[in-house]
Protein backbone atom coordinates (compact mmCIF):
# COMPACT_ATOMS: atom_id res chain seq x y z
CA UNK A 1 0.00 0.00 0.00
CA UNK A 2 1.64 3.18 -1.35
CA UNK A 3 0.66 6.90 -0.38
CA UNK A 4 -1.37 8.27 -3.50
CA UNK A 5 0.74 9.96 -6.71
CA UNK A 6 -0.06 13.80 -6.67
CA UNK A 7 -1.10 15.66 -9.76
CA UNK A 8 1.05 17.41 -12.14
CA UNK A 9 1.75 20.89 -10.83
CA UNK A 10 0.55 23.36 -13.60
CA UNK A 11 1.68 21.36 -16.49
CA UNK A 12 5.23 21.04 -14.78
CA UNK A 13 7.19 17.79 -14.62
CA UNK A 14 6.97 15.52 -11.72
CA UNK A 15 9.91 15.55 -9.34
CA UNK A 16 13.21 13.12 -10.60
CA UNK A 17 16.23 12.19 -8.72
CA UNK A 18 19.15 14.55 -9.44
CA UNK A 19 18.75 18.20 -10.68
CA UNK A 20 15.69 18.33 -13.16
CA UNK A 21 15.97 21.38 -15.25
CA UNK A 22 11.88 21.82 -16.06
CA UNK A 23 11.31 21.14 -12.17
CA UNK A 24 13.80 23.48 -11.60
CA UNK A 25 12.24 26.14 -13.77
CA UNK A 26 8.68 25.55 -12.49
CA UNK A 27 10.15 26.13 -8.98
CA UNK A 28 12.51 29.06 -9.53
CA UNK A 29 8.66 30.97 -11.54
CA UNK A 30 6.26 30.17 -9.03
CA UNK A 31 8.62 31.24 -6.16
CA UNK A 32 10.65 34.56 -7.47
CA UNK A 33 7.91 35.70 -10.12
CA UNK A 34 4.59 36.79 -9.63
CA UNK A 35 3.22 39.12 -12.40
CA UNK A 36 2.03 37.59 -16.14
CA UNK A 37 3.25 41.42 -17.42
CA UNK A 38 6.90 40.58 -16.84
CA UNK A 39 8.75 39.89 -19.92
CA UNK A 40 11.29 37.36 -19.16
CA UNK A 41 14.11 37.02 -21.94
CA UNK A 42 15.51 33.31 -22.81
CA UNK A 43 18.81 34.47 -21.99
CA UNK A 44 18.35 35.90 -18.70
CA UNK A 45 16.47 32.20 -18.04
CA UNK A 46 19.69 30.14 -19.13
CA UNK A 47 21.96 32.61 -16.54
CA UNK A 48 19.79 31.76 -13.77
CA UNK A 49 19.41 28.38 -14.51
CA UNK A 50 23.42 28.18 -14.75
CA UNK A 51 23.53 28.88 -11.03
CA UNK A 52 22.54 25.62 -10.45
CA UNK A 53 24.62 23.80 -12.96
CA UNK A 54 22.00 23.80 -15.74
CA UNK A 55 23.68 23.67 -19.39
CA UNK A 56 22.56 26.19 -21.63
CA UNK A 57 20.98 23.82 -23.71
CA UNK A 58 19.46 22.01 -21.17
CA UNK A 59 17.68 25.23 -20.35
CA UNK A 60 16.58 25.97 -24.02
CA UNK A 61 15.05 22.64 -23.92
CA UNK A 62 13.35 23.47 -20.21
CA UNK A 63 12.05 26.41 -21.97
CA UNK A 64 10.58 25.00 -24.80
CA UNK A 65 8.82 21.98 -22.72
CA UNK A 66 7.22 24.47 -20.05
CA UNK A 67 6.09 26.50 -22.96
CA UNK A 68 4.27 23.35 -24.28
CA UNK A 69 2.63 22.63 -21.15
CA UNK A 70 1.34 25.82 -21.08
CA UNK A 71 3.58 27.15 -18.28
CA UNK A 72 4.62 30.21 -20.20
CA UNK A 73 4.12 31.44 -23.57
CA UNK A 74 6.59 33.37 -25.81
CA UNK A 75 5.54 37.25 -26.46
CA UNK A 76 6.35 38.50 -29.42
CA UNK A 77 8.20 37.04 -32.28
CA UNK A 78 11.74 38.71 -31.47
CA UNK A 79 15.20 37.03 -30.93
CA UNK A 80 16.10 36.18 -28.64
CA UNK A 81 12.80 34.78 -27.05
CA UNK A 82 11.05 37.30 -24.85
CA UNK A 83 8.64 34.61 -22.17
CA UNK A 84 5.96 35.37 -19.80
CA UNK A 85 4.05 33.65 -17.03
CA UNK A 86 -0.20 33.12 -18.06
CA UNK A 87 -2.55 34.57 -15.63
CA UNK A 88 -3.25 31.25 -15.23
CA UNK A 89 -0.01 30.01 -14.45
CA UNK A 90 0.25 32.55 -12.03
CA UNK A 91 -2.94 31.98 -10.36
CA UNK A 92 -1.65 28.43 -9.69
CA UNK A 93 1.44 29.67 -8.30
CA UNK A 94 -0.10 31.32 -5.71
CA UNK A 95 -2.59 28.63 -4.74
CA UNK A 96 0.12 26.24 -4.73
CA UNK A 97 2.63 28.44 -2.55
CA UNK A 98 -0.07 28.27 -0.19
CA UNK A 99 -0.65 24.75 -0.25
CA UNK A 100 3.56 24.51 0.57
CA UNK A 101 3.66 27.03 2.83
CA UNK A 102 0.58 26.22 4.82
CA UNK A 103 0.86 22.52 5.06
CA UNK A 104 1.06 21.33 8.41
CA UNK A 105 0.55 24.67 9.90
CA UNK A 106 -2.40 23.10 11.75
CA UNK A 107 -4.48 19.38 12.38
CA UNK A 108 -6.81 18.92 9.88
CA UNK A 109 -10.25 18.83 10.96
CA UNK A 110 -11.72 15.56 12.19
CA UNK A 111 -15.35 14.23 11.94
CA UNK A 112 -13.79 10.95 11.47
CA UNK A 113 -15.62 10.52 7.64
CA UNK A 114 -14.09 8.69 5.08
CA UNK A 115 -14.81 8.95 1.02
CA UNK A 116 -14.47 5.35 -0.28
CA UNK A 117 -14.78 4.09 -3.76
CA UNK A 118 -15.31 0.88 -5.16
CA UNK A 119 -14.96 -0.53 -8.77
CA UNK A 120 -14.83 -3.64 -11.28
CA UNK A 121 -14.11 -3.26 -14.62
CA UNK A 122 -13.66 -6.44 -16.94
CA UNK A 123 -11.16 -7.81 -18.81
CA UNK A 124 -12.09 -6.49 -21.94
CA UNK A 125 -14.29 -3.70 -23.28
CA UNK A 126 -15.97 -1.64 -25.79
CA UNK A 127 -17.83 1.71 -25.77
CA UNK A 128 -21.36 2.45 -25.76
CA UNK A 129 -22.18 2.11 -29.45
CA UNK A 130 -20.40 -1.66 -29.55
CA UNK A 131 -17.52 -0.88 -31.63
CA UNK A 132 -14.15 -2.06 -30.37
CA UNK A 133 -12.00 0.94 -30.36
CA UNK A 134 -9.45 1.16 -32.76
CA UNK A 135 -10.94 -1.72 -34.06
CA UNK A 136 -9.64 -3.84 -31.39
CA UNK A 137 -11.45 -4.97 -28.29
CA UNK A 138 -10.74 -2.24 -25.76
CA UNK A 139 -8.37 -4.11 -22.75
CA UNK A 140 -9.52 -3.51 -19.22
CA UNK A 141 -6.05 -2.48 -18.35
CA UNK A 142 -6.20 0.87 -19.72
CA UNK A 143 -9.22 1.93 -18.00
CA UNK A 144 -8.28 0.02 -14.80
CA UNK A 145 -4.89 2.20 -14.85
CA UNK A 146 -7.11 5.35 -15.73
CA UNK A 147 -9.19 4.93 -12.75
CA UNK A 148 -6.40 4.54 -10.27
CA UNK A 149 -4.34 7.52 -11.53
CA UNK A 150 -7.18 9.68 -11.27
CA UNK A 151 -7.85 7.79 -7.83
CA UNK A 152 -4.24 8.61 -6.83
CA UNK A 153 -4.44 12.35 -8.13
CA UNK A 154 -7.02 13.16 -5.56
CA UNK A 155 -5.84 11.74 -2.52
CA UNK A 156 -7.03 8.19 -2.43
CA UNK A 157 -4.73 5.28 -1.29
CA UNK A 158 -5.92 1.89 -2.05
CA UNK A 159 -7.22 -0.24 1.12
CA UNK A 160 -7.63 -3.68 -0.80
CA UNK A 161 -7.63 -4.61 -4.65
CA UNK A 162 -10.17 -2.20 -5.85
CA UNK A 163 -11.22 -0.66 -2.80
CA UNK A 164 -10.04 2.69 -2.29
CA UNK A 165 -10.52 5.54 0.31
CA UNK A 166 -9.42 9.20 1.38
CA UNK A 167 -9.85 10.81 4.59
CA UNK A 168 -12.81 13.19 4.26
CA UNK A 169 -16.21 14.10 3.07
CA UNK A 170 -15.83 15.63 -0.33
CA UNK A 171 -17.39 13.12 -2.91
CA UNK A 172 -17.42 15.34 -6.01
CA UNK A 173 -14.50 15.28 -7.79
CA UNK A 174 -13.91 11.76 -7.73
CA UNK A 175 -17.93 11.24 -8.83
CA UNK A 176 -17.35 13.38 -12.09
CA UNK A 177 -13.39 11.45 -12.32
CA UNK A 178 -15.31 8.10 -12.62
CA UNK A 179 -18.19 9.56 -14.75
CA UNK A 180 -15.86 10.72 -17.19
CA UNK A 181 -13.58 7.43 -17.06
CA UNK A 182 -16.17 4.64 -16.72
CA UNK A 183 -19.19 5.69 -18.19
CA UNK A 184 -18.39 4.39 -21.60
CA UNK A 185 -16.90 1.04 -20.57
CA UNK A 186 -19.45 -1.42 -21.18
CA UNK A 187 -19.28 -3.89 -17.84
CA UNK A 188 -17.41 -1.15 -16.07
CA UNK A 189 -18.97 -0.59 -12.56
CA UNK A 190 -18.01 1.54 -9.58
CA UNK A 191 -19.70 3.52 -6.40
CA UNK A 192 -18.47 5.99 -3.96
CA UNK A 193 -20.06 5.82 -0.61
CA UNK A 194 -19.42 8.10 2.48
CA UNK A 195 -18.08 5.50 5.53
CA UNK A 196 -16.63 5.58 9.10
CA UNK A 197 -14.16 3.04 10.29
CA UNK A 198 -15.74 0.79 13.57
CA UNK A 199 -11.72 0.55 14.38
CA UNK A 200 -9.97 3.24 13.50
CA UNK A 201 -6.47 2.36 14.50
CA UNK A 202 -4.50 -0.64 13.64
CA UNK A 203 -3.81 -3.56 11.21
CA UNK A 204 -7.27 -3.41 9.31
CA UNK A 205 -7.96 0.16 9.96
CA UNK A 206 -7.43 2.70 7.42
CA UNK A 207 -4.10 3.60 8.02
CA UNK A 208 -2.84 0.51 6.76
CA UNK A 209 -3.63 1.68 3.47
CA UNK A 210 -0.95 4.26 3.78
CA UNK A 211 2.92 3.81 3.68
CA UNK A 212 3.35 5.73 6.69
CA UNK A 213 6.90 4.11 7.86
CA UNK A 214 7.88 5.21 4.12
CA UNK A 215 7.01 9.02 4.34
CA UNK A 216 8.25 9.21 7.97
CA UNK A 217 11.63 7.94 6.68
CA UNK A 218 11.48 10.69 3.62
CA UNK A 219 10.36 13.32 6.94
CA UNK A 220 13.92 12.20 8.74
CA UNK A 221 15.63 12.13 5.47
CA UNK A 222 14.45 15.87 4.89
CA UNK A 223 15.70 16.84 8.51
CA UNK A 224 19.09 15.28 7.80
CA UNK A 225 19.74 16.54 4.46
CA UNK A 226 19.07 20.21 5.87
CA UNK A 227 20.13 20.29 9.13
CA UNK A 228 23.58 21.40 8.68
CA UNK A 229 21.95 24.14 6.35
CA UNK A 230 20.12 25.18 9.01
CA UNK A 231 22.97 25.40 11.11
CA UNK A 232 25.34 27.39 8.78
CA UNK A 233 21.55 29.90 8.16
CA UNK A 234 21.86 30.77 11.84
CA UNK A 235 25.48 31.02 12.13
CA UNK A 236 25.28 34.04 9.16
CA UNK A 237 27.22 31.48 6.93
CA UNK A 238 25.05 32.04 3.36
CA UNK A 239 26.02 34.40 1.15
CA UNK A 240 23.10 35.27 -1.56
CA UNK A 241 24.44 33.11 -4.30
CA UNK A 242 24.57 30.04 -1.82
CA UNK A 243 20.75 31.26 -0.93
CA UNK A 244 19.66 31.35 -3.92
CA UNK A 245 21.04 27.19 -4.98
CA UNK A 246 20.10 26.34 -0.88
CA UNK A 247 16.71 28.22 -0.70
CA UNK A 248 15.41 26.53 -4.21
CA UNK A 249 16.45 22.83 -3.29
CA UNK A 250 14.85 23.40 0.18
CA UNK A 251 11.56 24.22 -1.71
CA UNK A 252 11.58 21.97 -4.17
CA UNK A 253 12.65 18.84 -2.02
CA UNK A 254 9.34 20.02 0.69
CA UNK A 255 6.60 20.58 -2.11
CA UNK A 256 6.37 17.10 -2.72
CA UNK A 257 5.14 16.25 1.47
CA UNK A 258 2.01 18.37 0.83
CA UNK A 259 0.85 16.19 -2.28
CA UNK A 260 2.24 12.98 -0.56
CA UNK A 261 0.81 13.02 2.95
CA UNK A 262 -2.23 12.44 3.69
CA UNK A 263 -2.22 14.49 6.10
CA UNK A 264 -4.28 12.20 8.36
CA UNK A 265 -5.50 12.59 12.25
CA UNK A 266 -3.29 12.45 14.99
CA UNK A 267 -4.18 9.26 16.60
CA UNK A 268 -3.41 7.21 13.24
CA UNK A 269 -0.03 8.52 12.61
CA UNK A 270 2.82 6.52 14.63
CA UNK A 271 4.67 8.34 17.22
CA UNK A 272 6.71 10.47 16.77
CA UNK A 273 5.52 11.99 13.70
CA UNK A 274 8.23 13.83 12.50
CA UNK A 275 6.23 16.25 9.86
CA UNK A 276 6.32 19.41 12.20
CA UNK A 277 10.12 18.98 12.98
CA UNK A 278 10.87 18.97 8.80
CA UNK A 279 8.10 21.82 8.50
CA UNK A 280 10.15 24.05 11.31
CA UNK A 281 13.22 23.40 9.37
CA UNK A 282 12.07 24.35 5.88
CA UNK A 283 10.10 27.36 7.49
CA UNK A 284 13.39 28.68 9.34
CA UNK A 285 15.53 28.05 6.22
CA UNK A 286 12.78 29.48 3.17
CA UNK A 287 12.41 32.66 5.78
CA UNK A 288 15.82 33.46 6.17
CA UNK A 289 17.14 32.92 2.98
CA UNK A 290 14.48 34.81 1.17
CA UNK A 291 16.03 38.24 0.28
CA UNK A 292 19.27 37.14 -0.19
CA UNK A 293 18.43 34.80 -2.70
CA UNK A 294 16.03 37.65 -4.51
CA UNK A 295 19.06 39.41 -4.79
CA UNK A 296 21.25 36.87 -6.19
CA UNK A 297 18.77 36.38 -8.60
CA UNK A 298 18.62 39.96 -9.65
CA UNK A 299 22.02 39.93 -9.91
CA UNK A 300 22.53 37.26 -12.07
CA UNK A 301 19.45 38.12 -14.56
CA UNK A 302 20.00 41.59 -14.69
CA UNK A 303 22.93 41.75 -17.38
CA UNK A 304 20.33 39.75 -19.85
CA UNK A 305 17.18 41.30 -18.45
CA UNK A 306 17.68 45.15 -17.42
CA UNK A 307 14.07 45.50 -15.44
CA UNK A 308 14.71 42.07 -13.43
CA UNK A 309 14.48 44.30 -10.04
CA UNK A 310 11.36 45.54 -11.06
CA UNK A 311 9.73 42.32 -11.62
CA UNK A 312 11.71 39.95 -9.33
CA UNK A 313 10.08 39.05 -5.79
CA UNK A 314 10.08 36.28 -3.46
CA UNK A 315 6.95 34.70 -1.50
CA UNK A 316 7.24 33.74 2.54
CA UNK A 317 5.00 32.43 5.17
CA UNK A 318 3.03 35.09 7.28
CA UNK A 319 1.69 34.72 10.28
CA UNK A 320 -1.26 32.61 9.14
CA UNK A 321 0.87 30.64 7.65
CA UNK A 322 -0.57 31.79 4.31
CA UNK A 323 2.68 33.11 0.76
CA UNK A 324 2.91 36.56 0.65
CA UNK A 325 5.01 38.57 -1.35
CA UNK A 326 7.90 39.93 0.48
CA UNK A 327 8.38 42.70 -2.47
CA UNK A 328 6.56 45.78 -3.58
CA UNK A 329 3.37 44.90 -6.55
CA UNK A 330 6.21 44.42 -9.05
Amino acid sequence: MSVHVPPDDAGAPRAQAGPNPQHLLATLLGEYLDSSEAGLPSTAVVAMLGEFGISESSARAALSRLTKRGLIAVRGSGRPPVYHLTPQAIARHRSRMDHFLGFGAHPPRWTGDWVTVSFSIPQSGQGQSGQARSGQAWSGQAPRHAVRKALGSLGFARLYDSVWIRPGSDAGPVTQALHDILDDVDGGRWSVMHTRFDEETGPHGPAAAYDLAGLAAAYEAFIAQYSDLRVDVRDGQIDASRALVARTSVMDSWRRFPDTDPNLPEHLLPAPWPRQAARDLMLEIHSALGSLAEARLIQVATPYWPDAASWITHFHASENFVSARAGGDG
